[in-house]
């Protein structure tokens, strides 16, 4: 990584649907430093916790190239973010309030970096998007 950079920044995402809660969640990661590595799930990687996302993951590592907070989209193979931790070595790991508990945040705190625990956006999210979209059809 070229630490021209003060302070990277990483954390991951599925992105199935974009959303407020996304767009909030990444600003604030930015906040923590002065370049933002997303790595976005790939379909594989999302099925090791989650149903397979909607999205087909190369639509959704696009649009997370468009979102003006981010400044380099990675690809991230396995539902934890440890293999890109150990390649980038951020200064910063920024979790969700789901993901206290991974391997990644103690790999990360052992060459003194900083993990930073993000609570989700309250009253969004895609899985109640997928529900409601399946609950109209329905109707």
């Amino acid at each position: 990584m070229d630490k021209a950079y003060n302070k990277v920044v990483y954390t991951y995402l599925v992105a199935d649907f974009i959303h407020i809660g996304h767009l909030n969640y990444v600003k604030k990661a930015k906040q923590k430093g002065d370049f933002l590595i997303v790595g976005c799930l790939t379909d594989e990687a999302v099925c090791e916790k989650k149903p397979m996302p909607i999205i087909p993951y190369k639509e959704r590592l696009e649009t997370l190239k468009a979102i003006k907070y981010i400044d380099k989209v990675v690809k991230q193979s396995t539902y934890s973010p440890l293999a890109n931790v150990k390649k980038f070595k951020p200064d910063v790991l920024v979790e969700s309030e789901s993901h206290k508990e991974m391997p990644a945040n103690e790999y990360v705190e052992s060459y003194g970096g900083k993990v930073v625990i993000l609570p989700y956006y309250k009253g969004v999210s895609s899985t109640d998007i997928k529900d409601k979209i399946k609950k109209v059809w329905k109707t």
